[in-house]
């Protein structure tokens, strides 16, 4: 039986792909993990992961989809998806002008050094009573 639609597309961004689809998107990257390229084996456990997240405007459809290793690579990728998320926000907030203006001072020269103070030539013998 030929497929109808092209590709999986989910209703919301919370929908899970079918068994099915996982199965295409494993083997659409040749059982490969994404992130770290590592070959998943029949025992691992694996997810599907959004190649662009969805916190930074990725589709939640089946080309936008890869297998991930669970554990250290899930949680490494997440991070820096969550990073880019910061980061695209803090641009975004600046430019727009919605974040407060730098409370940190001004850096700048500094002031010059001062000028030597006068010294006898000579050490100067202190009376030493009694």
């Amino acid at each position: 039986m030929s497929r109808t639609v092209a590709e999986w597309i989910g209703k919301t961004d919370d929908s899970r792909p079918p068994p099915h689809v996982r199965l295409r998107i494993f083997e659409r990257h040749g059982g490969r993990c994404h992130f770290s390229d590592r070959r998943i084996m029949p025992g691992d456990h694996w997810d599907v992961d959004h190649v662009k997240a969805l916190i930074n405007g990725g589709e939640n459809r089946e080309s936008n989809m890869a297998p991930i290793l669970r554990g250290k690579p899930h949680k490494e990728k997440t991070a820096q998806d969550v990073a880019e998320k910061s980061r695209n926000y803090r641009k975004r907030a600046k430019h727009v002008g919605a974040l407060p203006p730098s409370r940190q001072k001004i850096q700048s020269r500094g002031f010059a050094k001062a000028p030597a103070k006068c010294t006898a030539s000579s050490p100067i013998e202190k009376w030493r009573g009694f």
